[in-house]
């Protein structure tokens, strides 16, 4: 190896595109630019322009509010990449967690305006977290593994587990069975229902009965 053999990667340097040269070149006459005159020069925005008149943007009210400008910019971590940077040997597991022990142990950039914690991933030892915020699936999986979430307003609970009612079977009220019309007729017979129910006869069959016995001459 010369120093007059020294050179770089193939690709690393890359030709600039000459344009104006012809219409064979693929770059000629608008040079890419797509049109002539103002459109065509350096420095030049026309995004929203009318012509002169009054632009939509202007025309239109402004009303309410929007809080995009005051909201916080967390930084989301998972607890899956604390359980990597502990395991890694980058991120003391026994000392509280916090956005300069994650910033030392490269897990975030910067903290901007704070750390939130969520619960892609596991852990698998008590941990104690000072957080700016965290979901209640983070907080759940880091008390159930023994540790704690410390926020700025105090320490956080896990949140209770939801009670699943047990299923009950919906009473359905069955319709009467359809009767025939001999069977209506005889229900609706109140010395019928009665006679069948005792077992004993009405008492017109019965007078009509005993008159019978006293007209048949006796042997």
């Amino acid at each position: 190896m010369r120093l007059n053999e020294l050179r770089d990667n193939a690709g690393a340097n890359k030709r600039r595109m000459r344009v104006g040269r012809g219409l064979g070149s693929g770059k000629g006459k608008t040079g890419g630019r797509g049109q002539k005159g103002q459109k065509s020069r350096t420095g030049v925005a026309l995004k929203g322009f009318e012509g002169g008149q009054m632009p939509l943007y202007r025309r239109l009210p402004k009303r309410g509010f929007n809080n995009a400008k005051f909201a916080k910019d967390y930084v989301e971590v998972n607890l899956g990449r604390v359980q990597a940077a502990i395991d890694a040997g980058r991120l003391d597991g026994s000392a509280p967690i916090d956005a300069a022990a994650l910033r030392a142990a490269r897990v975030i950039d910067r903290p901007r305006d704070g750390v939130r914690l969520l619960a892609k991933g596991s852990v698998r030892q008590a941990l104690t977290f000072q957080v700016a915020g965290a979901s209640r699936p983070a907080i759940a999986a880091v008390t159930e593994a023994g540790g704690r979430v410390l926020l700025p307003g105090g320490e956080a609970a896990a949140p209770p587990a939801a009670e699943t009612p047990s299923p009950k079977a919906e009473e359905v009220p069955q319709a009467p069975a359809p009767q025939p019309p001999a069977a209506k007729a005889e229900a609706a017979s109140p010395d019928a229902a009665e006679a069948a129910d005792t077992g004993t006869k009405s008492a017109p069959a019965a007078e009509t009965e005993a008159s019978s016995d006293e007209d048949k001459p006796a042997s």
